[in-house]
């Protein structure tokens, strides 16, 4: 990269499940961030780097912004606001398969508090809309701002249009150099991303309020002694209620089996080893709720 090119920091906002994480994924390349249908999946910033000719994208990806019921919903919605006040662009994200409504109208009105960041209309889910819905979806979209610096439809699934966003992002950064090296896809952790596989492991199949309940703590990673092949990983799954524990376990333990299962495929492709992964389930009562507990798993 020349001292021509640019780099910058931009975040997708939009209402929870429109297809955030997914966008990101696919943008740099590689899973860094975990999907589920379930709303309010990402908790955190988790930061995917975007390496181009003309410059580098450090992409932002935050949890969906929505109306707060517990402790744990006024933190995510404090880091979002954090996020916004300091990127460089901000790409407001609308799913072609719904109608603008309240929330996504309020969620673009809410952009006036961030007046630094450029504004990017984006209609996500295009493989999943006929023409006339896009067409529909775009023009709703335009209607509700007059300052966005582009409108772009894409799908992050066919990555139909996903060349053309970052181009247009790009364009919108400051001139700089790279602010990452060359090869980093994400600053986050191993064990932080292997958090993450085992808890969108564990939200596959389950409903009503237990996705928010779910939460995991890695409590060791370490490669076996007398076999530099295999990794053992240890975590526990945390929920609120015995109830919700007997649910995650499953019959004879079935559940939980299939929930390392799941995880063990990515983490295996993480590591580059073989892995053990020994899981346990912890009940920690209304941990969304309390101060202490939050700050224990990280909030």
């Amino acid at each position: 990269m020349t001292d021509q090119t640019r780099s910058g920091f931009v975040t997708f906002v939009g209402r929870p499940n429109v297809g955030k994480s997914t966008l990101t994924n696919a943008l740099v390349g590689e899973k860094i961030a975990i999907t589920s249908e379930k709303p309010q999946t990402t908790r955190r910033a988790i930061r995917g780097i975007v390496n181009r000719p003309a410059g580098q994208l450090v992409i932002v990806d935050t949890p969906g912004i929505h109306k707060p019921r517990t402790l744990l919903g006024e933190r995510l919605n404090d880091l979002v606001d954090q996020v916004l006040g300091d990127v460089d662009v901000i790409g407001f994200c609308v799913p072609a398969t719904e109608k603008v409504g309240p929330g996504d109208r309020r969620i673009a009105a809410s952009l006036d508090g961030y007046p630094r960041a450029k504004k990017v209309a984006i209609v996500t889910k295009t493989d999943a809309a006929g023409r006339d819905e896009i067409t529909e979806r775009l023009l709703e979209v335009d209607a509700l701002r007059e300052d966005w610096a582009a409108v772009v439809p894409l799908s992050a699934l066919t990555r139909d249009q996903l060349e053309v966003l970052a181009d247009e992002l790009l364009t919108l950064m400051p001139k700089g150099p790279a602010l990452y090296a060359e090869g980093i896809t994400t600053d986050e952790s191993d064990e932080d991303r292997i958090a993450e596989m085992i808890r969108e492991a564990a939200l596959e199949g389950v409903r009503d309020e237990l996705p928010h309940s779910i939460a995991v703590i890695i409590d060791e990673v370490s490669v076996r002694e007398d076999n530099s092949n295999l990794t053992d990983v240890h975590a526990q799954i945390v929920v609120e209620r015995d109830s919700q524990k007997a649910i995650i376990i499953g019959h004879k333990g079935k559940r939980l089996r299939d929930v390392g299962a799941r995880a063990r495929v990515g983490i295996e492709e993480l590591l580059g080893t073989r892995v053990f992964l020994g899981l346990h389930v912890k009940v920690a009562k209304e941990w969304q709720r309390d101060p202490k507990q939050l700050g224990k798993l990280g909030f």
